[in-house]
This record gives structure tokens, C-alpha cells and sequence, in this order.
């Protein structure tokens, strides 16, 4: 087995992987380290968890010159503020034993306190396109001194609408750049950029996407709605091996419903995540998580791309996501670096067309598990699960209530009779007849 020795690293970025406790590089960051250091445009595609992050990082600090200009030369842009920190911890953790000034920088804090760090100094600037694009604009990131442009995730920032700032940012950089990008997905969004900004970009595709990590066991249950869902996850929370558990809902509202189900329950074992909670919020259950405080964290799909949260033992699908490729995302918090992961989904019976598509995307099916006897199965159903038929209108809008159309009575404010048009009608009605008297 290959490991970091053959990349012939340097000693400074050596010691810093020894000490990050990292072992052996995964495929991606095998065949990404040479061809990043030729200069080429590249774009990798590869499975969520495979260690992308550090793919780019390695050659990039590898070639990395100190320089006395204080603009950036490096820009990595990512689609979420918590992937900004994420990127940024990583760059230091290799950085250790180099001179590298790193400044994150992203939306929901105060902008003129990022302008001024970043004035003091910088070479690598990670954020999210907005306050990229707004920090750019007024001077406080020198564009057109940019080398090195890294977008990572960009299926993702397509799909949460940047599309117009990644084309107003890439459009501000200096032409004679290297643009390195990285995704799970590869969708005809992501090749239309490639397209429109990559010079022969070489592509790195060391994993098919759709094809599941190899170390991830996925199950299902068939669950027909919400309380009964939730009496199926508190018996199978039970299991003492579930150590470290994800546990992800369809909207914030649900994820709050089921955090107080939970927290009756697990009291201060549960936490949640979403996006109506504060950024320091947010940041303080990640951490914790991360740092095993709490046993199990309740999140929308806002954290499903990108962060990596060390031994997540398992990822439950409270509920079925929106697209097969978030179930792709969502399954990759688990079983990274090359350990072993369980994913368990709840689906609905009317969620059988999702199955399908799941199949067809992985060449597998999902491991179906029977019901438990000992669950309660609920019948009734919350208000976002409820149906309502609404009967078409076949009958004319006017038979159905009291018309203010064609067939309403006119007001008596609108009954007036315009006297002075009566008399000229009545003075050419003579006319006509003098006039026929005199024919005849």
C-alpha cells in the first residue's frame, strides 16, 4: 500500500500529515497530487469522503512560494460558511511548519472586520461566493492577482442558485490562472462551466458517481409516516453500537419536532442543526459532535456536503431526500478514511419511484429490514403529511357566488339617464322624418 513517502512531500508538509494522523492517501489524492503541480486545469470527481480536501491542499502548499505582497495568490471557493471553516482548519493542520497566512471568509458576520484582516495580509483566502464576490468589488481581495482558483463542491453552489456569482467571480480574475475543481457529481451545470472557463481541463474521476463506498452498509425499513418513524428511531437508537449518529429530516420544522421527540427521551445526548439557527449555534453543535459530547445530532441537509465529522458510526434518513444524489451525500458522513459505516433509511410506500432511481444510480438495491413487532405503528398523520384533494371547477365562475361581472344589477349611482344625449336623439329623429315627408 502506497503511502505519503511516495509523494515525496518535503519535510515541513511531512511532519504536519504525520502528526495529523493521517496514514496512507486515497486514490483521489494520489492521482490529483501530480497532475495539480503540472499547471494544468483539472477537475476531480470522486466520492464524497475519498479526501478531496486535501487532494488540492497538498500540491497547492507543496508549490507554495512565501511572498512579501499581501494579496492572496490562492482562492478556494466553497458553498457553505461551515465547509469555509472546515477547509481553512485543514489548510493549517498542513501549513503547520510553513509561512501561510489562510483567512476564511463568509456571509452572517461583519464584513468590514474581514476587510481589515484581510489587508494585513493574506495568501490563501477561502469563502463563499458572496462575500467573495463583495470583498473582490471593493478592493480588499486583489482579483487579478488570484493564481490559483480551487471550486470545491461546485455541483452544490449550482444548485443553491450561485451560478451568476460563480460567472461574475471567474470573470474578475486574471485570465492566466489554474483553476482546479472538485465535486461528487458531474451533471451537464458543472460541464457547461468546465466549458466556459477551463483551458483543456484533465479530468480525475477515481470513482463513478453513484457508486457507494465500498465500506458502507445500507439498510432500509418501510415506515408509512412521522410517529411511527420516530417510535421506530427511538428502538433502534437502543442499540449500544449506534455511538455516533446523523440523523437527517426534510426541513427545519421537522428537524425541531423531532429534536424535542428526542430530547424527551435523551435529554442532552441530542443536538440540531439547520439554518434558522445562529451561526455560532451551528458552529458550537458541530464542534461538539465532532468531539463526541453529545450521542446523536438532528440536521437538515445544510451540513450534508463537505463537512467532515470524524467517526460517525451511522446516518439514519429520517426522511427521503430530495434527490438521489443527496442520499449520495448524505451516506458519505459515514465510512470515511476507510472506516466501516451503516446508513438506514425510513422510506414511505409512495416513495417507491425514489428506490428506483437509487437503484439504477448505485446497481444495487438497499438491504430491506422487516419491521419490528415490538414498534407501535401509528396511524395518524402530521399536517405535512396530509393530502388535500382539491376538487377542479367545472362550472361557470358566475353560478358559484354572486357575480360582480356581466350578470351583476348596476348600481343606482349608474342608473342616471344622460338627458342631453336623449334630446340630440330626439332632434335627429324629426330631421329624418321632415326629410321623408318632403320625398314623399
Amino acid at each position: 500500500m502506497r503511502t505519503f513517502d511516495d509523494l515525496n512531500l518535503g519535510a515541513s508538509l511531512r511532519n504536519a500529515v504525520d502528526e495529523a494522523g493521517f496514514l496512507h492517501p486515497t486514490p483521489i489524492q494520489l492521482e490529483a497530487f501530480s497532475r495539480i503541480r503540472s499547471g494544468k486545469d483539472i477537475v476531480g470527481i470522486a466520492q464524497t469522503g475519498t479526501g478531496k480536501t486535501i487532494a488540492y491542499l497538498l500540491p497547492l502548499l507543496k508549490d507554495f512560494k512565501f511572498s512579501k505582497d499581501n494579496h492572496a495568490k490562492i482562492m478556494i471557493v466553497v458553498p457553505t460558511r461551515e465547509l469555509v471553516l472546515q477547509v481553512v482548519e485543514e489548510a493549517k493542520l498542513l501549513s503547520k511548519y510553513l509561512t501561510v497566512r489562510i483567512k476564511g471568509v463568509y456571509g452572517g458576520t461583519n464584513i468590514n472586520t474581514q476587510k481589515y484582516e484581510l489587508l494585513a495580509g493574506v495568501d490563501i483566502v477561502v469563502g463563499t461566493p458572496g462575500r467573495i464576490m463583495d470583498l473582490g468589488l471593493d478592493g480588499s481581495i486583489k482579483m487579478g492577482g488570484i493564481k490559483k482558483l480551487v471550486i470545491d463542491e461546485v455541483d452544490e453552489m449550482l444548485n443553491l442558485g450561485f451560478r451568476t456569482q460563480l460567472k461574475n467571480l471567474m470573470d474578475l480574475l486574471a485570465v492566466k490562472r489554474q483553476n482546479l475543481m472538485f465535486s461528487a457529481t458531474l451533471t451537464e451545470d458543472v460541464d457547461k462551466m468546465i466549458h466556459d472557463f477551463f483551458v483543456n481541463p484533465e479530468k480525475i474521476e477515481v470513482a463513478v458517481h453513484g457508486t457507494p463506498l465500498d465500506q458502507i452498509r445500507q439498510y432500509r425499513y418501510e415506515v408509512p409516516n412521522y410517529y411511527t418513524k420516530a417510535n421506530l428511531l427511538l428502538h433502534i437508537l437502543k442499540d449500544e453500537e449506534m455511538k455516533k449518529v446523523l440523523v437527517f429530516v426534510s426541513s427545519k420544522k421537522m428537524a425541531d419536532r423531532l429534536f424535542e421527540k428526542l430530547s424527551e427521551t435523551y435529554e442532552e445526548g441530542v443536538g440540531v442543526i439547520h439554518s434558522n439557527k445562529s451561526q455560532n449555534y451551528r458552529f458550537r453543535m458541530v464542534n461538539e459532535f465532532a468531539e463526541s459530547k453529545f450521542r446523536i445530532l438532528i440536521a437538515t441537509d445544510i451540513i450534508a456536503r463537505g463537512l467532515d465529522i470524524k467517526e460517525v458510526s451511522h446516518v439514519i434518513n429520517f426522511d427521503c431526500p430530495e434527490t438521489t444524489s443527496d442520499y449520495m451525500h448524505r451516506i458519505g458522513r459515514t465510512g470515511r478514511a476507510d472506516a466501516e459505516g451503516i446508513s438506514i433509511s425510513f422510506f414511505r410506500p409512495q416513495e417507491e419511484e425514489f428506490l428506483i432511481a437509487l437503484k439504477e444510480l448505485m446497481k444495487k438495491e438497499l438491504d430491506e429490514i422487516e419491521f419490528p413487532e415490538s414498534v407501535d405503528r401509528i396511524e395518524a398523520l402530521i399536517e405535512e403529511e396530509k393530502v388535500v384533494y382539491k376538487m377542479k371547477n367545472y362550472l361557470p365562475q358566475h353560478s358559484l357566488k354572486q357575480s360582480k361581472g356581466a350578470f351583476h344589477q348596476k348600481q343606482s349611482k349608474n342608473m342616471k339617464v344622460n338627458r342631453a344625449q336623449e334630446k340630440r336623439r330626439a332632434r335627429m329623429t324629426e330631421k329624418k322624418k321632415a326629410k321623408r315627408k318632403k320625398k314623399s
